[in-house]
């Protein structure tokens, strides 16, 4: 069930080289998660070495959980950026924003939603938002969405939405991926954790070393 938390486990988007590490992790990852609930490994567990195995089994799993409480995943801009962040993002890319308006069977509720845009080839970032199905107008410190046409991305998730009162629809928050360190950095004081458990659990043993 640990294989949902983890796109690389499913081996989205990687490489050979990278599957057979992935693989590899997996394989120890899944060794050590038996380890720890079945009560021995070395030698039989005790209980915070049982507690220690799973938690090494979870980094090998999920490095990227223990990095997002060190690095956030995305920086937060403001709504105005959100045409020169849609230009800077690489061929392909993606861009996540968070959309507010007022509730279509409520005009005094405010509802919000995040959305992702699809930005297609490089180029102008009004036109790469503009492709990926939202129209934005910028007005001072507001980016203000026009009601999508029927066919549109966005035309659906965007239902509940009034477009036609005094109150606008508009992007609150443009999320940029961010630059951060690698998630596999957490393996390292995983596996040193991994290796004071198996010197501790060979003095109780008398497994010979490697």
């Amino acid at each position: 069930f640990l294989f949902i938390f983890n796109t690389d486990l499913l081996l989205i988007d990687v490489g050979p080289v990278q599957a057979i590490f992935v693989f590899l992790v997996a394989t120890v990852a899944m060794m050590l998660f038996a380890a720890g609930t079945q009560g021995y490994f070395f030698a039989k567990n005790k209980a915070w070495e049982a507690v220690a195995i799973l938690l090494i089994a979870f980094t090998l799993f999920r490095p990227g959980f223990w990095l997002d409480y060190v690095q956030a995943p995305y920086d937060q801009l403001a709504p105005t950026a959100i045409f020169e962040t849609a230009g800077d993002a690489p061929d392909g890319g993606t861009l996540k924003v968070k959309v507010k308006g007022p509730d279509f069977d409520n005009a005094d509720k405010m509802i919000e939603t995040l959305v992702e845009l699809e930005l297609g080839a490089s180029g102008d970032g009004e036109g790469r938002v503009s492709n990926a199905g939202l129209t934005v107008l910028l007005e001072g410190d507001k980016a203000i969405i026009e009601e999508p046409f029927p066919g549109t991305p966005f035309f659906e998730p965007f239902q509940s939405f009034d477009f036609y009162g005094d109150t606008p629809v508009e992007v609150v928050e443009v999320r940029q991926e961010a630059e951060r360190l690698p998630k596999e950095i957490f393996y390292i004081p995983a596996l040193l954790l991994l290796g004071l458990v198996i010197a501790l659990q060979r003095r109780r043993t008398d497994v010979p070393a490697f």
